[in-house]
């Protein structure tokens, strides 16, 4: 056995579970009906490989071959107890019986796609807060590790670790069952976990915090994650909403930064660097979810805006106004402040500065969006747009101060570092 053998099966281990973790998981779960031992379960069967394949070769099915693997395991578990109960040994029956199964190379575990999506509506469980739902989705159905989970989210190992446990352990108390909601309870569920993949695309769009700009691995990770969801439930149009906004979205990450990692702001894009592959999916996306026919969500309204900037050929051909109609009918269906902020920015490239501070200083007063860094970032835009330079620098200092983005804060400053040149006037 050669390390050049040992190497390729490491990697050839790593890819399976990137791909394959969330099946294999689910099905384990539904079979032993415990989450917190299927994923113990399959951490074994991935050590075996990590033992095995080097000297006898990758097998053909490799998810296969570690469920099966992982089914044993749990047979040996429950016959070594001293006491074995009659369900653990019904249970280990049945996992005998289904093991053989497990080793015919075409093997592919029965109702998958429901296993995944079970284990999704699991992960995102409202019993959980929203922090433990995400790094439990990226564990269990996004493949990654605790690791990487916290370097994403520039958060400590050990925090992501007991974040996850205490996750488990809430499930466990609160006797989570595995299985998909009914007809009563499916719409809310998955609202939870369309905004827990939302909310992890969005960190990869625009980093709240560190060194990067953006961080399109984590993105990538939440579109791979919807896409499996959106097959999932092929008749929920905001599952294909959310996609669409997420394949539109993503194809200007290109042309989002420099080579060295500078910020691009919208206007000054190469949009011939945007990717028409992934504008394609989202056209696609949004057409499959309109012809439903039960009329655009919150996601879909996204998209829908999303789609207006991919179809401009230039900054100026941007269609604003009906921007500005687009957020409007999300005001209605999804208010919240921040909507009202992105209306506002709007209006003011349809109507003018003028008519747009008037809305953010409704959103200043409400004090809804107190310490949010994007609200005096667009008024002291707005200000400065009114010739109000005094106290748009005052607005663009404060938000370079609540920013926790390091790429973020050096736009900022260079913005004032421009007022600063207007105020000395021509020389």
């Amino acid at each position: 056995m050669t390390d050049e053998a040992t190497l390729r099966a490491r990697r050839a281990v790593d890819a399976v579970w990137r791909i394959e973790s969330a099946k294999i998981i689910a099905t384990l779960t539904r079979k032993v009906r415990d989450l917190d031992f299927a994923e113990d379960l399959a951490g074994q069967a991935l050590l075996e490989a990590i033992e095995q394949w080097p000297a006898a070769g990758v097998p053909r099915n490799p998810a296969a071959w570690l469920t099966s693997v992982a089914m044993r395991r749990a047979i040996d578990t429950w016959r070594r107890q001293e006491r074995l109960d009659e369900r653990h040994a019904h249970m280990a029956r049945e996992l005998e019986n289904d093991a053989s199964n497990f080793d015919d190379p075409s093997w592919d575990p029965d109702r998958i796609d429901d296993d995944v999506l079970r284990l999704m509506f699991m992960t995102c469980h409202p019993v959980l807060g929203r922090k433990a739902q995400v790094a439990l989705t990226l564990r269990l159905v996004g493949g990654l590790t605790t690791e990487q989970i916290g370097s994403a989210f520039l958060t400590p190992t050990a925090t992501v670790q007991q974040r996850i446990v205490r996750a488990k352990k809430t499930l466990t108390a609160a006797k989570a069952v595995f299985e998909v909601p009914g007809r009563d309870e499916f719409a809310p569920r998955l609202s939870a976990v369309l905004g827990v993949l939302y909310l992890v695309f969005n960190e990869g769009y625009a980093a709240s915090s560190g060194d990067e700009w953006l961080r399109p691995d984590i993105s990538a990770e939440a579109l791979r994650i919807a896409r499996i969801l959106a097959e999932l439930v092929p008749n929920e149009p905001e599952a294909h909403g959310l996609v669409a906004l997420m394949e539109l979205t993503a194809s200007r990450f290109p042309a989002r930064t420099t080579p060295s990692g500078e910020p691009i702001l919208l206007a000054d894009q190469d949009r011939t660097k945007w990717d028409r592959g992934q504008i394609t999916r989202g056209l696609a996306a949004l057409d499959r979810a309109d012809g439903i026919g039960r009329g655009r969500g919150p996601y879909g309204l996204q998209a829908a805006i999303a789609e207006c900037h991919v179809r401009a050929a230039e900054f100026s051909d941007t269609d604003w106004k009906r921007i500005v109609l687009l957020y409007e009918a999300l005001q209605r269906l999804a208010p919240s402040p921040v909507v009202d902020l992105n209306h506002a920015a709007a209006v003011s490239m349809a109507y003018g500065p003028a008519p747009a501070l008037e809305y953010v200083d409704k959103i200043v007063a409400s004090g809804k969006l107190a310490g949010y860094h994007l609200l005096p970032s667009v008024r002291g835009d707005l200000l400065a747009q009114l010739g109000r330079i005094d106290e748009a620098r005052t607005e663009l200092l404060a938000a370079a101060e609540e920013t926790g983005n390091e790429r973020e804060r050096t736009v900022l400053l260079a913005k004032v570092d421009e007022l600063d040149l207007r105020s000395l006037g021509p020389e």
